[in-house]
């Protein structure tokens, strides 16, 4: 329940391998090509295809509809394939909304680019939006959305920003195939940390070991991580475990959580007692972890964090075990979201949609989103305050009928 998967391009509806159930995007979106890429072995069926956008004044809107103070998570995937035949890579802008999310970079044609937010729902529809940013045409592979129940997420701070995912990692991970559905009901990709790319998970410490067990793992509080990543960690051996992560977008104010879970057997006389150590930031290094203590038992989840904490772009971190620990620091997995503040968009977005609404079979009021940000509506004229006004409206015609907002029924 409250999954959408949109396979962008796409001709018709299927189920994947693992279950997930995709549909063609055609009825959901306004405008754009759809096509195949030139070369498609070994590509999952929904990477097959992408719909692309003129390189235009324009904003393209996906607009879906959702429960009202309800969490999602947003996920869009982009995969070049050089689908156009120019070898000149895409870079163009995406938004949640009115809310400028991200500008896609594409930088390797073979790669899907993903961009992941959580964001609370205040309406019963959300948009996302692509527009022009400098090169290229707009484009994407896959729309999907994803329902999340209960407290899930939450933080004091989600009626004003929602959460851009910078890294979901699953420590110990055995290969480089990512933990996703059925093993997470949520359907969060979990990207193994086997995969040593630059600018992403670098400076790994020697004596870093990976351990896995077979028992099962209580992970049935607050953020219900899939057991099979805490089924996995790794552990330093030589006293400390050492990363580097280059998170996009910052430096920002971040939501930060690690999942630890004791998965080795002990003995009585052993114990794991560890800090988290972060250069030029003492008052992470105060709080002395005891995983078993600290949830209670083994094979049971512990998952300390930061719901609001600043972050640098090269965010290097250390957990290093303490001088009574006979035993080196654990780790199972990791999650870093970057707070993007929302903005609140036009005054006059309520009355447009109910206008754009009396038209439903009208192409000039199918384009979705706010009607004047982050790009406004081909057909409107907007103020250029933060929160603006439409001042005008065209018809197809271009012919300026100046219809101000005190004189609509």
């Amino acid at each position: 329940a409250g999954f959408i998967s949109l396979d962008c391009g796409g001709a018709d509806d299927y189920t994947d391998g693992i279950g997930i159930q995709w549909t063609s995007d055609a009825k959901l979106v306004f405008g754009g090509q759809a096509t195949n890429l030139p070369v498609q072995n070994q590509l999952q069926k929904q990477y097959s295809t992408l719909r692309y956008f003129p390189a235009d004044t324009s904003k393209y809107c996906y607009t879906m509809n959702v429960r009202t103070r309800t969490r999602y998570l947003v996920r869009a995937s982009f995969l070049y394939g050089n689908f156009d035949n120019s070898n000149v890579y895409p870079k163009f802008d995406l938004s949640l909304g009115a809310t400028p999310w991200s500008t896609v970079i594409i930088d390797d044609a073979d790669t899907p680019v993903v961009e992941e937010a959580i964001i609370l729902a205040a309406a019963p529809t959300l948009s996302v939006c692509l527009s022009n940013a400098s090169t290229g045409q707009p484009f994407i592979s896959t729309l999907e959305l994803r329902q999340f129940n209960g407290s899930l997420y939450y933080t004091d701070y989600e009626a004003q920003f929602f959460l851009a995912l910078s890294a979901r990692i699953n420590f110990g991970a055995d290969g480089n195939k990512s933990v996703r559905y059925p093993d997470d009901p949520f359907d969060r990709i979990w990207e193994s940390d086997s995969l040593r790319r630059a600018n992403y998970l670098v400076d790994v410490a020697p004596g870093t070991e990976r351990i896995t067990t077979t028992k099962p793992v209580f992970v049935g509080t607050e953020l219900e991580p899939p057991e099979k990543v805490m089924q996995t960690a790794v552990v330093g051996q030589n006293g400390s475990l050492n990363y580097r992560l280059d998170l996009e977008g910052f430096p920002g104010n971040a939501w930060a959580v690690s999942y630890f879970a004791e998965i080795e057997d002990l003995a009585p006389d052993e114990t794991r007692k560890f800090k988290l150590v972060v250069p030029g930031m003492p008052l992470f290094s105060k709080p002395t972890v005891d995983v078993e203590e600290n949830a209670q038992g083994k094979y049971r989840l512990y998952q300390p964090g930061y719901t609001n904490v600043t972050l640098p772009f090269v965010f290097s971190f250390e957990f290093k075990k303490t001088n009574d620990s006979s035993k080196g620091p654990i780790l199972n997995a990791m999650e870093i979201y970057k707070h993007v503040q929302i903005t609140m968009g036009s005054q006059d977005a309520n009355t447009m949609s109910s206008l754009a609404s009396r038209y439903p079979q009208a192409g000039w009021a199918q384009e979705g989103g706010d009607p004047c940000l982050p790009v406004s509506w081909t057909w409107v004229q907007c103020s250029s305050e933060a929160a603006p006004r439409v001042l005008s409206m065209y018809d197809k015609f271009n012919l300026q009928f100046c219809l101000h907002f005190g004189f609509i029924d």
